[in-house]
Order: structure tokens, then C-alpha cells, then sequence
């Protein structure tokens, strides 16, 4: 492909050179994916057309005249002088304007923010916003700017040369095998893609960035595009991407395929991220000076985009309705990374949370993880895709082995590579490894719906010294199925832990267990790798011995808040104390929240805990929790503590001590907001505009408006809550220039949840004449399916 660039009309110029045979029939028509394009030309070619290395331009030659065509706007139908079998190459050229701002919208399935390729503040009026163009091709968006099989079980090889002005880098897959200067302001990069990937993850990217590389000792370019500003933090951003190549090609037993891994942060995304082949686009969240990183960094996403070069990009599914074979292994793959950094309390935090996204979403959606039939492809990315998915592939490896898993990976990947795959191929790998049927488990966790709900009951009889377990399945077996759940039993008696293999596989049913005296506890998953829900009575002895004998995070974090909210039990007590003194950070947290508002006994040693982890806690999240717990005391006894903080090393620890200490309004609280005012950190700008929301002066407006332009996507949201407060308070004459503000936000900001935002704070002004009627209107123009529904979920549709 040879493409240009017309910014103005937000136009795509190109000529698309295509090599292509028949699959096994003969064929005379060639259809192509085409959406919305302007056809100038199409060709039939003798040979493919040689590229000029002293000029580097494309040689369109040997062009036999034009080939008749029909075209509807969203395929390219192409006929052939003659029938061409299997073994014959042909060569067609088509000419065309890609126009993805002018797509025909309002047919089914449409969905109005997907465009494939965007121009961002294409005009440069927008101050402050750099120019950019970007792709995103999933699901099969990519056939707005080049004609293509815009499907995922389409493989294809790639060359683009892409035409821009000199001041602009340029960013696609593969290697950049050239950049040339055309002597007229202008130069043409040429991007390889020499091995074959699906048509979905074909990108480009071009901005102005600050570019960092690194060389990994195999060879491999290893590559970071941030804005100019953050050019000092992009290896703080990204610096461990060399060290999860490597660990990701040694636990999937295949290195790392492709010629180089780049990652960019573009503004204006529409996803969160994209694993495009060799080059991955974040959005613009993901830029954050080295300071900010602190708090939390991200490599969950970075872990996740980096798998899918396994897993989506080198085996990719066949269809939309596999597409648990990218995602599920991408969501697990944060999990493994988390447990080979940071600890396996730390990846099974991270699970329960997926475990808490999936059963949301279960309780009004209930499908297979694998799905034949769906009413739209978007639809198969949800919490069963991923988080579901990743939750399921944690008991398979917990069912085979560590070995057998991995293993079983590495024979999937290496039969299936560049390549295409279902499920199937997937239960196969592991059944070649294990020797096992496993029909069973893919049938159950990938083909139904569903999950186990189990109730179980305990009872202990001294006179046989058993202990019995009576477990039935709650689930809708209709809907769903009779689980079969291979299980490890935990029982402890006389301080003692004996673990037992079970197989519960019946709607009711009993196990028993010997234990000469009544347990301390029964734990019945003891891997705590169930994906379901375990509903098991405990009293406060069960909770309380639970937390100091389970070697598991999860059933120490289980015990933990199960008996939270009674510090007036002295041993409760004790154990939040203890707690508070934990290794692990996210026990800490939940043991400083549970004195939140606390004035019982031992009241003094609370306060000074509290105090300590303030202070010097080793991780932000816990001096932060211990700074609003200490601030719903109420006093200003810790003034002290919240001033100190202000010059902690985390933003969060410092916005939320901002918060805290201006709420009291001592003396120099305006000084204070002035000096953080202007914090380039918008955690930090909403505190402060907390503080100036409760004047509501007029002068402050302009204020907030220019901080609420320069932030990005999520955190403008937030700012926009505080905002609302701050227009509540205001005179009229404030309250009515901000409508057509907000309107416009409402209307037309890229981010569909930011819309919502500002839709959210108009609302808070409907006793201005006109508001309603503007409100009113937005719903009723709003094409984005998410938002629809949620309008739709707060009865304003």
C-alpha cells in the first residue's frame, strides 16, 4: 500500500497493490472489504509492481487496463478477464479515497465510533492537542482505509509506504525498511510486514513523538512512543517489557515471533489497548511521569498486549465466537506476570477482582465463554471473554499441573502458528500432553453457561469421628450443567491441616472426612481456584483461626472482612492490630480501613498505628488508606500528619491528604490550594477543586474549565463531578455559561463515559429553562451502544 494523508477533509489517499490466489476453487471474481471508499481505479497486474531502491517509490507497471467491478459501499466485487486456479498468483491495483469520518451509519451493527482510522485534531486548532492519525482494526474495522479480507481467519504479508510530512514519525508493523525524503517538505516510510498476520492487527500511528529503544540481547528492538513531555519516564512507563518478553517466551516454551515490539500512547483511543502485531497503541492514560508511577504502574495492560503476540497474533482465532483463544490466555497472562513479580498474593488479588468483574456480569448475562451464535461480534468482548476465561484457564493449570499446562501451551502454539484455531485445537494440545480425555472440563467451563453455586453444610459426629460435608449444586442445572469440580479439601484438627483430592460431580452430595476430634476448620476449595461461589457458615472462632492459619491470601482476605465492623470484640481487635503488621500491603489496607470513624477501647494505640502507617508505610495505597481513616476522626488532632503528607512521594498519598487538610480550612488553606493548583498530577487538581467548589466564586470558573481541558479521559470525568459541585453553588449567570460547555462535551467528546459526565452535571441544572429539552435531545442522538444502555439502565431513554 502507498497512502497519503489529506488532514483537512480527513481523507486517506492510497493505492493498494494486492497479491492474492484462490484458497482451492477456482475463481473469477476477487470481493474485497471496502467500507465507504471513493474507487478511482482498479487494475489487473502482469507482475506485482517492483519498488525504485535509488528513488524508493512504488513502480506501478505493466497494468493491463481497468477490470470492471460493483461496488455497494461496503464490499468490492471485482471481475476477472478469466478463472484462476489455486496454483496462479494474480496482481490487482486499486486506487482509491478512504473517507472514515463520512462511513453511511444508522444500518444494523453499526457502530458510530468505530472508524478504523482517526485523525486527531486534524486541523490544529485545537491548542494544546497534538495531530495524529491512528488505527484500530478489531473487530474488523481495518477495511475502512484498505481494501482487504477484513476477517480473522484472513492471513496476510504487508508492505505500507506511508507519506507524511517530515516533522511526523511514523509507526506500523514490522521493520521500517526505509524513509525516504521526496525533497518537497515530505517523507515516505516503508513498514515490512514479513511474517503472516490477521488483517485485524494491521496499524499505522503517526504523531510527534519522543522515541526510546532498547536492544534485548537475542537482538530484538524493543521500542517506547510517548508524547515529547514524558520523554524522561518512558522507560519508568515501559521498562519492564525486555524482561516479560523473555518471561513469557520461556513459561509458553515458544520466543518471542516477530521482528520488534514497539508501544505508543495515541490521544482520543477507543479502547484501552490494542496488540496490533509488533506494535502495540495504548491510550493516552498510560503516560504518566515517574512520580505518578509510584502509585501503581501498568504493566497488567503492558502484560496483556505482549501476550497476545502469543496468543491472538501468532494463533489466532478463527472466529469471533473463539475469541476466548486471544483474550482469556491475554487476562491470564497479567496474572502470571503479576505472580512471577510481585508475588502470588499479589496475582491472586488481582483474581479475585476478575472473579468480582465476571460475576457482575453473570448475574445478567449468562453465555458459553465460546459462542456459536451472538447477536454482534463486539458483544463476545465482555467479563466471560476475559475475565471469565483467564479464571478458567487458572483451573486447568491447577487441574493438570504447572507442567503439564505449559507444555500443553507450547504444543498449541507450535502446531497452530501463523495460523488460525478453535477450541478444539486448544482441548487437543492439552489431551496430546496429559493423556487425559478432557472433554468433560472444555465442555463445562468453555461450551455452557454458567457457573457452580454451591451450598454447603458441616456437621461433625463424635461417635464415628467424621466429619461430613453435605455440598449441593444451587445453579439452574438447566441453564447450566452439573459441575464436575476435582477439588483439594483442607481440614484441620487439633492444629493440624490434612488435605484431601475430591471429585464433587452430583447435584447432592456428602463427603466425609475422619477427624478424631471436631475441627478448628474445613476449608472446601483449598487452592482457592474455584471459579463460583462458595456459600459455607463460619462462626467468629472458624473466621478468626482462618486468618492465622490459611497459607492462601484469598482465605486470609476472606477472613478478614467477614469480620470487619465488630472492633468492640477484644480478639478481633487483637487480630486487626495484628494485621495491620502484615507482609503483604493489601491486608494492611483492609485492617487500617476497619477503624474508619473508630473511638472504642484501646482508641490511643489505634491512632498511633495509624499515625505510623501515615507516615512510613512502603506502600502508597496503605499511607492513603491510613490518611482517610485518620481523617474521619473528625478532629484536627492529626492536622499535623495531613500537612506532612503534602510532601509524600505519591500524588495519591498527597491528594488525598490535600483533601483532609483543606476541609478544615485552618489558616493557610488558600495558600495551600495555591500551591497546588497548577500540580500537573489531576488527582490532585481535584482536591483542590474540591476546596474551591465550596466558594463557588465566579472567578474561579475559568479555572476549572482549563484544567478540565488538559486532563485525560478518566480523570476528566472525575473533575467533572467535582465541577458539578462547584455549579451547583454558582450564580445563574456562571450556571448558564456552562451549559453549551457542557453541551458540547455531552455531544461530541470522543470518550463516551466523559459524555455521560457531562450529561450527568447538566442535570444538575435542569431548572434552567432549555436544559431539559437539551438533555432530552442528547439521549435521543447518542449512537453509542454503551451509553444507550446506559441511559437506558437510569431510565432516560
Amino acid at each position: 500500500m502507498d497512502l497519503r494523508f489529506d488532514w483537512l477533509r480527513k481523507q486517506v489517499i492510497g493505492t493498494a497493490l494486492i497479491t492474492f490466489k484462490p484458497y482451492f476453487y477456482p475463481q473469477n471474481l476477487l470481493v474485497l472489504d471496502a467500507k465507504g471508499f471513493d474507487i478511482q481505479g482498479i487494475y489487473q497486474l502482469d507482475t506485482l509492481s517492483r519498488l525504485d531502491t535509488l528513488n524508493n517509490k512504488v513502480i506501478k507497471e505493466s497494468k493491463r487496463g481497468r477490470l470492471e467491478y460493483a461496488y455497494d459501499r461496503k464490499q468490492l466485487t471485482i471481475r476477472l478477464p478469466r478463472s484462476y486456479n489455486r496454483n496462479e498468483k494474480v496482481y490487482v491495483q486499486v486506487d482509491y479515497v478512504a473517507k472514515p469520518n463520512e462511513l453511511p451509519r444508522d444500518i444494523l451493527g453499526d457502530h458510530p465510533e468505530e472508524k478504523g482510522l482517526y485523525f486527531i485534531n486534524a486541523d490544529g486548532m485545537d491548542e494544546g492537542k497534538p495531530q495524529q492519525i491512528w488505527t484500530q482494526g478489531e473487530t474488523q474495522y481495518n477495511s475502512t482505509w484498505f481494501p482487504t479480507v477484513d476477517s480473522p481467519n484472513e492471513k496476510m504479508l504487508q508492505d505500507f509506504y506511508l507519506t507524511v510530512d517530515t516533522t511526523y514519525q511514523t509507526l506500523s508493523n514490522g521493520k521500517l525498511i526505509s524513509d525516504f525524503s521526496n525533497g518537497d517538505g515530505t517523507r515516505t516510510d516503508h513498514w515490512r510486514q514479513s511474517l503472516p498476520h490477521a488483517p485485524y492487527l494491521a496499524m499505522i500511528a503517526i504523531g510527534k513523538y519522543a522515541v526510546t529503544k532498547e536492544v534485548m540481547a537475542n537482538g530484538l528492538e524493543v521500542s517506547y512512543y510517548v508524547e515529547p513531555k514524558y520523554a524522561n519516564d518512558a522507560k519508568a512507563i515501559f521498562g519492564r517489557t525486555p524482561e516479560m518478553v523473555a518471561f513469557f517466551s520461556n513459561v509458553y516454551g515458544v520466543p518471542y515471533p516477530w521482528e520488534k515490539y514497539a508501544q505508543i500512547a495515541v490521544r482520543d483511543f477507543v479502547a484501552g489497548a490494542m496488540e496490533n502485531t509488533t506494535a502495540t497503541v495504548h491510550e493516552q492514560g498510560i503516560q504518566a511521569d515517574t512520580r505518578a508511577l509510584v502509585d501503581g504502574n501498568s504493566d497488567d495492560v503492558i502484560a496483556h498486549e505482549l501476550a497476545h503476540h502469543w496468543f491472538g497474533n501468532l494463533v489466532t482465532s478463527e472466529e469471533w465466537g473463539q475469541l476466548a483463544l486471544n483474550e482469556s490466555f491475554a487476562n491470564y497472562a497479567e496474572y502470571l506476570w503479576a505472580e512471577n513479580y510481585t508475588g502470588t498474593a499479589a496475582a491472586d488479588w488481582k483474581n479475585l477482582q476478575e472473579l468480582k468483574q465476571y460475576l457482575g456480569e453473570a448475574d445478567q448475562k449468562k453465555v458459553p465463554i465460546v459462542r456459536y451464535f451472538y447477536k454482534d461480534k463486539e458483544d463476545m468482548f465482555d467479563s466471560h471473554s476475559y475475565s471469565k476465561g483467564g479464571r478458567v484457564l487458572h483451573m486447568l493449570r491447577k487441574l493438570v499441573g504447572d507442567d503439564a499446562f505449559f507444555e500443553s501451551l507450547q504444543v498449541y502454539l507450535k502446531k497452530n502458528q501463523f495460523g488460525t484455531a478453535e477450541i478444539a485445537d486448544l482441548r487437543m494440545a492439552f489431551e496430546q500432553v496429559t493423556g487425559q480425555d478432557l472433554n468433560w472440563f472444555f465442555d463445562q467451563w468453555f461450551l455452557t453457561a454458567g457457573h457452580p453455586v454451591l451450598k454447603v453444610e458441616q456437621d461433625y459426629t463424635g461417635a464415628d469421628k467424621t466429619v461430613r460435608l453435605k455440598i449441593t449444586q444451587l445453579q439452574d442445572t438447566l441453564a447450566s450443567t452439573v459441575y464436575r469440580l476435582p477439588l483439594k479439601v483442607d481440614v484441620w484438627v487439633d492444629s493440624v491441616k490434612t488435605r484431601y483430592n475430591v471429585v464433587i460431580d452430583q447435584a447432592k452430595q456428602t463427603l466425609e472426612f475422619p477427624a478424631k476430634y471436631k475441627p478448628e476448620l474445613v476449608i472446601l476449595d483449598g487452592e482457592t481456584q474455584l471459579l463460583g461461589t462458595i456459600d459455607m457458615d463460619r462462626n467468629r472462632n472458624e473466621w478468626i483461626y482462618q486468618f492465622y492459619h490459611a497459607d492462601k491470601f484469598l482465605l486470609r482476605y476472606d477472613a478478614l472482612t467477614h469480620l470487619e465492623g465488630q472492633l468492640s470484640d477484644p480478639e478481633i481487635r487483637k487480630l486487626m492490630f495484628a494485621a495491620m503488621s502484615d507482609p503483604f500491603w493489601k491486608i494492611r489496607q483492609v485492617a487500617v480501613a476497619n477503624f474508619s470513624a473508630y473511638d472504642g477501647p484501646e482508641f490511643a494505640e489505634a491512632e498511633r498505628l495509624l499515625q505510623s502507617h501515615a507516615r512510613t508505610d512502603p506502600n502508597s495505597q496503605v499511607r492513603t488508606e491510613a490518611i482517610l481513616t485518620l481523617a474521619s476522626f473528625g478532629d484536627d488532632a492529626n492536622m499535623q500528619i495531613f500537612r506532612e503528607a503534602l510532601d509524600d512521594t505519591s500524588y495519591l498519598v498527597v491528594s488525598v491528604a490535600l483533601d483532609a487538610f483543606l476541609m478544615r480550612k485552618p489558616e493557610d488553606a488558600a495558600d495551600v490550594a495555591k500551591r497546588f493548583e497548577n500540580s500537573k498530577n489531576d488527582a490532585i487538581v481535584a482536591s483542590v477543586g474540591n476546596y474551591y467548589a465550596g466558594f463557588a466564586t465566579p472567578e474561579r470558573y475559568s479555572w476549572f474549565l482549563n484544567k478540565m481541558e488538559d486532563m485525560n479521559p478518566s480523570d476528566r470525568y472525575n473533575f467533572l463531578q467535582v465541577f458539578g459541585k462547584y455549579l451547583i453553588k454558582s450564580p445563574p449567570d456562571v450556571q448558564r455559561r456552562s451549559i453549551p460547555v457542557l453541551e458540547s462535551m455531552a455531544r461530541n467528546n470522543p470518550a463516551y463515559f466523559v459524555r455521560f459526565g457531562a450529561y450527568q452535571v447538566l442535570g444538575l441544572l435542569t431548572d434552567i429553562q432549555g436544559v431539559s429539552a437539551i438533555r432530552k435531545d442528547i439521549r435521543g442522538n447518542e449512537r453509542d451502544p454503551k451509553l444507550k444502555e446506559m441511559y437506558s439502565q437510569i431510565g432516560e431513554l
